[in-house]
């Protein structure tokens, strides 16, 4: 298959306005050449008016495996109960249905909720077995999360080495997006993620999130998306205040695990960064009140609380003119995700970077395979305009230190590097140099 002029069989593709690079060859991919191209074209698409950013659990994956941790799985729900073969039937046609390509646990959780709610309304006592044992595969679900968050941070506090350098790796790339001019609007982070990497990496680096929960000792989940910022009066100067920089907006699309539902509210809990599974601010009944969210089926997620709030906020912020998102290790499986980008990109001045980490998985006597995700990335742009869309797919794009080190813009560098040249513009240094350069060349009389 062909189209942006590509050949998606190969495995490493970048495509920029102005550069394409094809290439199955790990020897043909010359980071240092390649940045003289990549790096100035992505950050003057971060400096778009309004910037968006969509993790997907390919983040945490990256973290994990460079700092030896396990990652959580995403492993086929089993259940022992007369109708697991059902639900895992069920699961399987919906994920070919939606496109995602082979169903997980999410699908496997999504289609077991809907057929509790089906048995309640028949009065069947299979709910209750049903709910309760889910009830325990949620908890383990759960557990897992924590275990791998658990995993890092005791490596992180032996300062060990691979776990210092994948923090610090994901602290430069957080910064690479949140450390926009403070008169530009905020950063937009949307992510499908349960665990909170994200927010471990921001706290770390200073930068301020806001999101709809209010208040400190048991914030809340509030409908309004109050347009709150932080803002400083800079000493001996009298006027309008001036926003702090490194402030940025967070949404979790899918829920977390430290969200829960208390009557009719919604709470974040004091559940600390990789807790033991048995903590307290873990609920007992995690199937009716822990908020995390499996993938849509036919939207019916969307529609209720408060998956309409956090979807209007991802719609609002994306689909306006001179929008820009970039999606990393986000596998395009979510359809009401997927739907909301393409109605993005109907404004012909937005734009979409797509940043993924895929794998050959073929043998040498086999055509190349790069799994599931490809293959939904290749359906979601067959109908897209080329030039609103830049592309680094492949291993080495992918790669976390690769993307950090070569690819992603320092915008702290940038501004002091751009304020370096104004001044020997003004100086005439430059001019000076070159004047000195002709006279060495000029052959002597």
């Amino acid at each position: 298959m062909e189209f942006f002029g590509i050949d998606w069989t190969q495995k490493h593709i970048l495509k920029t306005n102005t550069k394409l690079v094809c290439t199955s060859d790990d020897d043909e991919i010359k980071p240092n050449e390649l940045r003289q191209e990549v790096e100035p074209w992505l950050s003057a698409i971060f400096q778009s008016e309004h910037l968006s950013v969509l993790i997907g659990s390919g983040l945490t994956s990256s973290v994990s495996f460079m700092a030896g941790v396990k990652p959580q799985e995403m492993w086929r729900l089993t259940l022992n109960h007369d109708l697991n073969e059902k639900i895992k039937e069920k699961a399987e046609k919906s994920a070919v249905e939606m496109n995602r390509g082979e169903a997980n646990i999410e699908d496997d959780i999504r289609v077991a909720l809907e057929l509790i709610n089906g048995l309640k309304i028949i009065d069947d006592a299979r709910a209750t077995t049903l709910g309760t044992e889910l009830n325990s595969k949620l908890k383990d679900f759960i557990s897992s999360i924590l275990s791998t968050e658990k995993d890092f941070f005791e490596k992180l506090s032996k300062e060990e080495e691979g776990a210092v350098k994948a923090f610090n790796l994901l602290k430069s790339f957080i910064l690479s997006f949140t450390s926009r001019s403070a008169s530009r609007e905020r950063l937009n982070l949307f992510t499908t993620n349960y665990d909170r990497f994200i927010e471990l990496a921001c706290d770390e680096t200073g930068v301020l999130l806001l999101d709809r929960f209010k208040g400190k000792i048991q914030p809340i989940f509030r409908n309004t998306r109050l347009e709150l910022d932080y803002h400083y009066n800079p000493p001996g100067i009298r006027g309008e205040p001036r926003y702090a920089e490194g402030v940025s907006r967070i949404t979790k699309l899918h829920g977390s695990i430290d969200w829960c539902f208390q009557k009719d509210k919604i709470i974040k809990t004091l559940l600390p960064f990789g807790a033991e599974d048995n903590h307290p601010s873990i609920p007992q009944n995690i199937t009716d009140q822990v908020v995390i969210y499996p993938n849509s089926s036919k939207d019916l997620e969307t529609a209720f609380y408060p998956y309409a709030e956090l979807f209007r906020d991802f719609s609002s912020s994306i689909c306006q003119p001179n929008s820009v998102i970039i999606s990393y290790g986000y596998g395009f499986g979510d359809s009401h995700i997927n739907r909301v980008i393409e109605d993005m990109l109907t404004i012909p001045s937005t734009h979409l970077v797509i940043i993924a980490w895929d794998r050959d998985y073929s043998t040498d006597d086999e055509a190349p395979n790069y799994g599931s995700g490809r293959d939904r990335i290749i359906k979601f742009l067959e109908d897209k305009n080329s030039a609103q869309c830049t592309l680094l797919i492949g291993s080495h794009f992918g790669d976390l230190e690769n993307l950090v080190e070569h690819y992603l813009p320092k915008s702290a560098i940038d501004r002091l590097t751009v304020k370096m040249q104004k001044i020997k513009d003004n100086r005439g240094q430059d001019k000076a140099t070159e004047v000195e350069g002709d006279k060495e060349q000029k052959p002597e009389a």
